[in-house]
Parts: structure tokens; sequence; C-alpha cells
């Protein structure tokens, strides 16, 4: 570790030359550099090694025992160091082998990602998207790790700590089956209070959302008869029973057999953030994976 911490990087580019010219003449030509310096460096490395290295020979300098047994090594170790410090290479992402990690709910798949999946397979055809459920006790520290390259998440509740983008602002729609007899015509605030209604509760069992803080600011309430954990299985429902919901209003767009109104409460919606860590900031396929999703929601 002593001679590690003395060695500098010029002395190592140094010693490749002089291994392949054998001849400090020639070496400090190559180096820019003048023969009396060339030689107070090879002086260093002789003692960095403990090894003359190059020894006067009939045609110039012959390398000891020690000194060939560096050849190869040094030149992959600086072929690494070029390639480390090499200026970043322009993303295409039409050759990119990649695999994405995504964290979303149901809902934020169908109202983000679908979107812009046909374009990515044409664009990027030999990457991959992995989507995990979106686990709110979880996501920063799979972002921490690395574990996680994008997470889409609300404002409220949206860590500092990680960067942001405002993907679009979500608002709430009524929606039922396409003709269920109580969406043909508005709706006033009692009657819809009098529909048997579905509602998502991620963690399971919720019979209360934002719907009901607006309805009991009014002294109302709601009736809540079915809670799901999932949208895919609530859009099901109301296209299958009498059962209504109030959901973003993305969720809904070209489902067949459903129909919207504006719900008769001020219901306030939410705007939808792209989030990721530092580490992948300045990444070049991160980056255009970025704008990718955001160009696709215009």
């Amino acid at each position: 570790m002593a001679n590690f911490n003395r060695l500098d990087l010029n002395l190592l580019l140094t010693l490749q030359v002089l291994l392949d010219e054998l001849n400090v003449t020639h070496a400090a030509r190559r180096l820019n550099l003048s023969q009396p310096s060339v030689s107070v460096q090879l002086a260093k490395l002789r003692e960095i090694f403990d090894d003359p290295l190059l020894l006067p020979g009939p045609r110039g300098m012959q390398p000891t025992s020690r000194a060939d047994t560096l050849r190869e090594p040094l030149r992959q170790a600086l072929s690494t160091l070029e390639a480390v410090v090499a200026p970043v290479e322009a993303f295409d992402p039409a050759k990119a082998e990649l695999t994405w990690r995504v964290a979303a709910t149901d809902y934020m798949a169908t109202a983000i990602l679908l979107p812009m999946l046909e374009g990515l397979r044409q664009e990027a055809p030999l990457s991959r998207l992995a989507v995990y459920e979106l686990q709110p006790q979880r996501f920063l520290r799979q972002a921490e790790q690395g574990d996680i390259d994008l997470i889409f998440h609300t404002r409220d509740g949206a860590p500092d700590s990680l960067h942001q983008r405002t993907l679009f602002h979500e608002r709430y729609v009524l929606a039922g089956r396409e003709q269920h007899p109580m969406l043909q015509s508005p709706l006033t605030a009692a009657e819809f209070c009098q529909l048997e209604q579905v509602m998502v509760s991620p963690d399971g069992g919720g019979f209360w959302a934002a719907t009901d803080d607006a309805l009991a600011r009014s002294g109302l309430s709601r009736r809540v008869v079915l809670s799901v954990p999932h949208f895919l299985f609530l859009v099901e429902t109301l296209l299958k029973t009498n059962l209504v919901a109030v959901v973003p209003e993305r969720l809904t767009r070209n489902v067949a057999g459903l129909t919207t109104v504006v719900p008769p409460v001020d219901v306030e919606g939410f705007e939808m953030l792209m989030l990721w860590h530092e580490r992948q900031h300045r990444d070049a396929g991160h980056r255009w994976l970025r704008q990718r999703m955001t160009e696709s929601l215009k």
C-alpha cells in the first residue's frame, strides 16, 4: 500500500512507453518530455518497484523479468483508466440493452406508462421495463440503493430528497357503466350520496377517502359498499354492476362501456410526480427515459 500511495499516474504512462520503446530518448520524444525528465521518472519507478526494470543492453534497454510481468497488467490498467475518464458517448435508444425499473400503482401504470409504451418499444426495442408495486414505506430506500430507477407519486408525501418532475394535474370524475340509470342527467349531492359506491383502498379495507372529506365539510356522507385494493378490479366492477366510483379521470380514458360525469361534490385533484435519485440524475439513458415519459403525456 505504501508503494501505491507514492505512485503517480504519469509514472505509469512513462513506464508503459519505456517498455514499448526500450529507449529513454525515444520514450522522451513520445511523451513530449526531455530525456533528463524521463530518466528522473525511471529512477522513481525503480525505487517504487524495488527493481531496475530496464537495464543497458547491446541495442538499447533490456527489460528485467519484473518489467516483463508488468507489461500486460499495466496495459489493462491504463486502458481501464482511459475508459473511465473518456467522454460519455451519446445515448442511442435503438442500441441500448437496459432494464428500467419503475414503481407505480396500477392506476399510475395505466395513466403514465400505457401512453408511452408503444413509442418506447419502437425507439428502444432492446430495452426492458419492469413495473414494481409502489410501496410507500420502501420506495425511498429502494431508490437510495439503486433498486428502483423511477417512482410515480402524488405531490403529497413525496420526499424532498428525490428529484421531482410534475407530469400532470389529475381531476376526479364520477364513473359508472354506460347505461347506468342515475348517470344520464346531472346529480344532486343528495342523490349522489344515495348511490352504492366502490372505492380503492391501497392498504386494504378502507371506506373513507378524499370524497368523504369533501362531503363531511357539508355535513353529508355517502354509501361505500365495496372497498378494493386495486383499480383494475374497480373498473371491472363498474362495468358489470350498478356501483359507481369517484376515480381519477385518466383511469377511465378509452375504457369502452364506461361513462363519466362531474361529481356533485368538489373533490380536490392532485399533482402526479415522477421521482428519481441523484445517482441516476445525470445518466444519459435515464435522462432520455424521463424525457420520453414527459413527452408522451403532452
